[in-house]
């Protein structure tokens, strides 16, 4: 079933959260469902093939963390996760694990609708323009890149972060253009939300069957994409 692209899963067991925003994202053109535990969370996610899934961090029968490990073992789906206000551990965590985005409990239902959106935007299919780079096929119109014939299953953050790097070349992309590119929105201080996908990214190119390269990070700059470690790659 194809997903509509205006639905959002919400899985939270705050009942009156949840009601507050199934009338605020509905009164915005966001057809929401609300579960209040992980398991019919993720039976939700399976069977509803929603466009974004909200998940609370801390759920009352499994860790939401669990959740979202769950759901990525089968599903590239974008999910924004919600944390306890100050708890930067439960954010890293949950970017390492595939998260998109974060939003610290309490917050303004404002700046989720405007997180929500920037996800729906990115996610948004483009015209099918196929860029060729040594040995990488990237399909705009499939959000896919391909290494040597090896589909890279990439959640759409990474998609946007190897697409990036990739029209860079041998230039070194700084954070704040990988950043804009990536999440939609400005670098802000302290946050670690871009180094954690590119960390992920680079662990599923070292995967790849004949990729010798690698994501480098550049200190004080920002990353390159080296396609050739062993020839020496290139220079920033």
């Amino acid at each position: 079933m194809a997903p509509d692209l205006e639905s959002v899963l919400l899985v939270d067991d705050d009942l009156e959260l949840c009601t507050m925003l199934e009338s605020y994202l509905s009164r915005h053109g966001w057809k929401v469902t609300s579960t209040h535990n992980g398991q019919d969370g993720i039976r939700a996610a399976q069977s509803l093939s929603p466009s974004l899934i909200i998940l609370d961090g801390m759920l009352p029968d499994m860790d939401g963390f669990d959740v979202l490990r769950r759901i990525r073992a089968t599903d590239n789906v974008p999910v924004l996760l919600l944390t306890a206000r100050g708890e930067e551990i439960d954010r890293i965590v949950g970017l390492e694990m595939g998260a998109d985005d974060y939003l610290g409990k309490p917050f303004n239902p404002r700046e989720l609708l405007a997180r929500m959106r920037a996800i729906h935007r990115r996610a948004a299919p483009r015209e099918d323009a196929d860029t060729i780079a040594p040995d990488f096929v990237t399909n705009e119109a499939r959000r896919e890149i391909s290494f040597r014939g090896q589909v890279i299953i990439l959640t759409d953050i990474e998609y946007r972060l190897l697409a990036t790097l990739l029209r860079g070349g041998a230039e070194v992309v700084d954070r704040e253009d990988l950043t804009r590119q990536a999440f939609d929105r400005e670098s802000r201080p302290f946050d670690r939300s871009l180094d954690m996908h590119v960390s992920r990214l680079r662990r599923k190119l070292d995967q790849l069957e004949g990729f010798k390269g690698t994501v480098k990070s550049i200190r004080n700059s920002g990353y390159l994409l080296v396609q050739d470690e062993e020839a020496g790659g290139a220079r920033a």
